[in-house]
């Protein structure tokens, strides 16, 4: 410890490094339920990328294990620290180095927050579409770490559709800069698409190259609430096998919608099996969503709102927001599955998870990124319950399971780390492991950034 920290110190300004335990222990995990995590060494907070490549250097001459972090707002455990290691917290490089309008590109630090770097393209008449959740903390090191999504996915894609070019310090300090600033480019194999989604595990990303788009047209929103899940998922079908392209396609079960409902008073019928949310920035909204309402009528809806109004479009869309806040009234604690699934098989999902949720007596509600088959079913749990915790776990296994059996995969957006662990296993099956394992280590040879997580 004392080398460790006499080394660091020498390429390091004293306010960079944090010892004391009881605010290294704040760093230990993301927001992650049955993750374990270790007490770190030190925690380190660099500004420039040579204080970066110091803290790799001095943890390869001393075999230190690194886990980088971002806002810790995952939940998957990736950024869940071991004993012993030192954390890279990335949160102080945090500057927009450059906006092009012409290149409509943007070059940002890991530690830039999402939304703080959505709200300076927009001043300039462009928008980066990746929006998570947690788009008001989350950081875009973190969001490149996890390959993120968001709400607006089932129109502008995922973060990796969105990197063009990294600059990555790699375990021996060494920096290596991967793809391009041009809207073309396939020299050579792509590692900045292998990077994005590694979370931290082949280097430490310390600038981004992020595409741009020009700013959509303000969405218009409806709500359709439909008598069954069923019936919703039927409506998702018809509204992507017609064309439509939604700027938003979401949708909330009714044990989401009731929760919802006793949480906000949002006035929707307790009769509300389950609630499809719909919007569109095209030139013009009001006729989309004028064929996606007939649609929804096909599938059965029983009433169809349609928005008028950019401000009542959001208050359509504030049922959505507070999905996981109302859900979380429910129990003491939340435990949120990221199931992907084929749009076609969305039903089924939803269906299933209902009866993983009879068959061990839980609360478990689905919200989902419906236009995409991207289904985030809630685990509500007591934690100091132990068999109530076990079930929870147990039911958690069980919905991975029912979306491999359907076709899916086992985390459309959150990522792997610790919690999905042994099923990155199962869906990648043995000759997907091994040249996977592979990868890691011709990019980390001593096994030391962020071990324990993905494999």
């Amino acid at each position: 410890m004392d080398a460790l920290l006499e080394q660091l110190r020498a390429g390091l300004p004293a306010e960079a490094l944090i010892t004391d335990a009881e605010v290294t222990a704040s760093y230990a995990h993301d927001m992650a339920s049955f993750c374990d995590a270790g007490a770190p060494a030190v925690v380190v907070l660099p500004r420039t990328v040579e204080e970066v490549q110091h803290v790799m250097r001095t943890a390869t001459a001393l075999r230190v294990p690194v886990v980088p972090q971002g806002a810790r707002t995952g939940l998957s455990g990736a950024a869940n620290a071991s004993d012993g290691c030192i954390v890279l917290s990335l949160v102080k490089m945090d500057r927009i180095l450059e906006i092009s309008t012409v290149d409509r590109i943007a070059v940002v630090e890991p530690g830039v927050v999402n939304a703080t770097l959505s709200r300076a393209v927009n001043e300039h008449g462009l928008c980066y579409p990746p929006d998570p959740s947690s788009w008001e903390t989350c950081t875009i090191g973190g969001n490149i770490g996890t390959a993120s999504g968001g709400l607006c996915c089932v129109k502008y894609g995922v973060t990796a559709e969105y990197v063009l070019g990294l600059e990555v310090v790699l375990a021996d300090g060494r920096l290596l800069n991967t793809g391009r600033r041009t809207a073309k480019g396939v020299a050579g194999y792509d590692l900045t698409r292998l990077i994005v989604g590694s979370e931290g595990s082949l280097g430490i990303v310390v600038k981004a190259v992020l595409a741009l788009r020009p700013r959509p047209p303000q969405q218009l929103a409806l709500a359709a609430e439909f008598p069954s899940a069923t019936a919703a998922c039927d409506a998702v079908c018809r509204i992507m096998e017609r064309g439509h392209t939604p700027s938003l396609l979401e949708l909330m079960d009714r044990t989401t919608v009731r929760a919802v409902n006793a949480t906000a008073s949002m006035g929707l019928p307790e009769s509300t099996e389950a609630l499809l949310l719909c919007a569109f920035d095209t030139p013009d909204p009001a006729a989309d969503l004028a064929a996606v309402g007939a649609l929804c009528r096909e599938a059965g809806a029983t009433e169809v709102v349609p928005a008028e109004s950019a401000a009542e479009s959001e208050l359509l869309l504030q049922a959505r927001r507070l999905s996981l806040p109302a859900m979380e009234t429910l129990k003491p604690a939340t435990m949120i599955d990221d199931v992907c699934v084929p749009r076609s098989r969305l039903g089924a999902m939803i269906e299933g998870t209902a009866a993983i949720a009879e068959k061990f007596g839980l609360t478990i509600g689905v919200v989902a990124h419906a236009g995409d088959g991207n289904t985030h079913p809630v685990v509500c749990f007591d934690h100091t319950d132990a068999d109530e915790s076990r079930r929870a776990r147990e039911s958690f296994d069980e919905i991975m399971a029912l979306g491999l059996g359907l076709g899916g995969t086992i985390t459309g957006e959150h990522g792997v780390g610790v919690l999905k662990r042994e099923w990155l296993a199962r869906e990648l099956g043995e000759v997907g492991v091994e040249l996977q394992r592979g990868i890691k280590a011709a990019f980390d040879p001593l096994g030391l950034l962020n071990p324990g997580k993905l494999f």
